[in-house]
């Protein structure tokens, strides 16, 4: 936030500091049967949230690489 106040004849301006926002509250922690399950599940090495799929990238991935085919034969909106 700026303020503005005139001394010996000239406007001046000047940056006041705000207080700092409050820090939010910490994130609840998962319960323990989630955080079981989460083990479980990594230990037989399934897909779990937030975290890297490895698998997932692999099927995500375009197919086509760019430029493999050619544009289209006719010009676009020509009626066909």
């Amino acid at each position: 936030m700026t303020t503005t106040y005139t001394a010996l004849g000239r406007q001046r301006r000047i940056f006041v500091p705000q207080p700092a926002a409050p820090a939010p509250p910490p994130a609840p922690q998962d319960p323990p049967i989630y955080r079981d399950l989460l083990r479980t599940w990594a230990e037989r090495g399934r897909a779990l949230p937030g975290r890297h799929d490895p698998e997932w990238v692999r099927l995500a991935a375009p197919t086509v690489a760019r430029g493999q085919f050619s544009g289209f034969p006719a010009p676009p909106h020509d009626g066909r």
